[in-house]
């Protein structure tokens, strides 16, 4: 990765016809929107012949992606603080002095918002999941829920990673359906394939089912845990990632008797040799804003089986909102089961391992994977930027 620098200011007297678009987001950690903001930023230099980018990031923390050299970027130290992040974003906005800022998650997608209305220019935000839970604790929710409210109407555009977000945020926030874009995560298939054939931390005895994500009760992995001892498959369950849940589902894997069957590595640097490997990709979240690794796996040509919870994998496999599915669905690309029914999780996962079905599963993954790619996603976004730095007034003080 390049150096961060820790100032956007511009050489006195240095002027440029570019329009400058400021990236916000929270940290550069191992996440979802952090991936996606790593390859929509990498796959943007085409860009800079009309536009001058950078990013600004709130917290300093651990680096999991890397970012092109050509970007200029800043790193801050706001410690997840709201107030914290809102003062130094400012600075940086009076530093870099954009036309436009474009962020990801709630805080960043906040503070940029305050900074930018304060100057009446254009700020499109993008939220990545339909729930509070990532919010922290009940009153934090409730303040943050409020400060949303108020601010998310406001915003130039909206993104939403599914319909079903949308949803949320047209009912919840009061954000104008005719201000919502809705554009799925990108999934950049050479990187992947590229990554897939890199060197493995980890080896694991064939065959295999994996799930891959933190270790936490959204991710319901209690329920496949659960899935996976009634399937009577012969097989492992791999389980890749870390969490406050990994001593409860150690516990009940021993309760069912298959504790020598079901693995868990712990966080993987890189996980797609893993991935690739797998004789099936599970997804068991009682919520999502979209699932990257449900679409990944399909990339990789992995079958897949995920929860039709709100919001994505019904939008992903069969094309249809998470309403409009109540029962075990086998689609082309994959299988749709009701969130937290062992039962039909465990029947999901049988028939995903059959042979017969094993091809047609991966031809039809990849294919539905490939409307997700990189170039797509991206010049998606970058239609929405250009039509926003196009856009006269200025947005309602707050």
């Amino acid at each position: 990765m390049n150096a961060l620098r820790h100032s956007f200011a511009k050489p006195v007297g240095a002027q440029s016809a570019k329009r400058r678009v400021l990236f916000v987001i929270n940290s550069l950690a191992g996440g979802g929107a952090e991936r996606v903001m790593a390859t929509l930023l990498a796959n943007s230099q085409d860009r800079l012949s009309e536009h001058d980018i950078a990013l600004a990031v709130l917290d300093d923390g651990p680096r999991a992606f890397a970012f092109p050299g050509w970007l200029r970027v800043v790193q801050l130290d706001c410690k997840g603080g709201m107030l914290r992040s809102l003062s130094a974003l400012d600075r940086a906005v009076a530093d870099f002095d954009p036309d436009l800022t474009v962020s990801f998650l709630t805080r960043a997608n906040l503070v940029s918002g305050i900074a930018m209305t304060k100057r009446r220019r254009p700020w499109i935000i993008s939220e990545r999941t339909s729930t509070p839970a990532h919010l922290g604790s009940q009153a934090r929710q409730l303040t943050t829920k409020a400060m949303m409210r108020l601010i998310y109407p406001r915003a130039t555009r909206v993104i939403a990673v599914s319909s079903g977000v949308a949803g949320k945020l047209e009912r919840s926030f009061a954000v104008s359906g005719e201000k919502v874009e809705i554009i799925p995560n990108p999934v950049d298939a050479a990187a992947l394939e590229a990554a897939a054939r890199g060197k493995t931390e980890l080896a694991f005895d064939k065959p295999y089912i994996i799930a891959v994500g933190r270790l936490v009760s959204v991710k319901n992995y209690g329920m496949l845990i659960e899935a996976f001892a009634k399937s009577n498959l012969p097989c492992r369950l791999v389980i890749a990632g870390d969490g406050p849940e990994r001593d409860v589902l150690r516990t009940l894997a021993a309760t069912l008797g298959i504790a020598e069957r079901v693995i868990m590595p712990g966080w993987l640097s890189n996980p797609y040799p893993a991935l690739a490997g797998a004789a099936a990709f599970a997804l068991s979240s009682n919520v999502e804003g979209f699932p990257n690794a449900l679409v990944e796996a399909m990339a990789l040509g992995v079958p897949v089986v995920a929860t039709n919870c709100p919001d994505g994998p019904a939008e992903i496999l069969a094309r249809r909102g998470v309403d409009e599915i109540s029962e075990l669905t086998v689609t082309e690309a994959g299988i749709l089961s009701p969130v937290g029914d062992v039962g039909s999780y465990a029947r999901a996962l049988r028939l995903v391992c059959e042979d017969s079905r094993r091809e047609g599963f991966i031809l039809a993954g990849r294919k539905r994977a490939g409307e997700y790619s990189a170039a797509t996603i991206t010049d998606r976004y970058w239609k929405v930027i250009e039509r926003a730095l196009e856009r006269t007034g200025a947005p309602a003080a707050i």
